[in-house]
């Protein structure tokens, strides 16, 4: 999808000695972007701290970044987040805004201790969070669905498909003690047939809209698939964590960044596909 106003199609890119990463250049409100992905099938901490180390040699004027992309969220009564809603990463709890959650130690007959500590994001980022917060607050319609709808209007089907919002209906937090058994096999298949397993939410934000909703927390990074409901569940009620990625913990010391990520799935074994375009279009908007 276009993530730039404008592109700078034949703009030179002067990249540094061993930067191997692939770059779109353009404008947003007048600012000069640059963009840069993760290798394809590639990800974790490393392989974004490697992006950006390069990006930043290759691009020494680079003043702030954004963390854009998907993630796994940690649902509960205090936070009814849904498929398609956003978690910007700010500080909270105690911590900066990311939550390194495997990076500790294990000391005897003492629950693990996470001991890692990230720089916050950039106060000029934290300053236009809490701006945006304030327009979102007061806006008349929801700007995020309009985005969306601009976004995908005049594509072709397929591309319709893949990033406009899947049925609400296809939405279903499953108790944290039901597991999706067979991976062979989709959860429509396996796990549909189970409708009391799915956990009833409408008392949890009466007020919400069938609408992405920004969430702004702490985001719990690893280099690991989080698919242990117990865990993200745990975590959500000690760290009062909003969602669950694999890259943003490379970032924060090394490239001054806020992290935004759209909600694909549940940080569970329920795992599917559905949502991921649409939740990183969200994101990005």
């Amino acid at each position: 999808m276009d993530t730039l106003g404008k592109i700078h199609v034949d703009h030179p890119i002067q990249q540094s000695t061993g930067d191997k990463n692939a770059y779109l250049l353009g404008e947003i409100q007048g600012h000069n972007v640059v963009v840069a992905t993760l290798p394809s099938g590639e990800y974790g901490t490393n392989s974004a701290t490697c992006v950006a180390e390069h990006m930043l040699r290759s691009f020494t004027n680079v003043r702030i970044g954004l963390m854009v992309g998907i993630a796994g969220g940690a649902p509960d009564p205090k936070n009814d987040i849904r498929l398609g809603d956003v978690v910007v990463g700010i500080l909270g709890n105690g911590y900066s805004g990311v939550l390194h959650y495997r990076f500790g130690k294990t000391v005897q007959e003492k629950d693990f201790q996470i001991t890692a500590h990230h720089d916050k994001p950039p106060q000029l980022l934290l300053g236009a969070v809490a701006q945006l917060r304030s327009k979102l607050a007061l806006a008349t319609d929801n700007a995020l669905h309009r985005y969306v709808a601009k976004a995908l209007q005049g594509r072709r089907p397929k591309v319709v498909k893949e990033f406009g919002r899947p049925d609400p209906s296809t939405d279903r937090l499953y108790a944290s003690s039901f597991t999706h058994q067979d991976e062979s096999r989709s959860c429509k298949d396996i796990c549909d047939p189970h409708p009391a397993k799915i956990v009833d939410r409408t008392e949890w934000m009466t007020d919400r809209l069938e609408e992405p909703e920004v969430f702004y927390g702490l985001v719990a990074s690893a280099d690991e698939l989080m698919k242990d409901a117990f865990f993200r569940d745990k975590l959500t009620s000690e760290k009062a964590v909003l969602c669950f990625e694999m890259e943003a913990a490379g970032l924060s010391n090394s490239f001054p960044c806020l992290v935004v990520r759209g909600i694909c799935d549940y940080s569970d074994t329920h795992k599917n596909k559905h949502w991921q375009g649409y939740a990183a279009l969200v994101a990005a908007a």
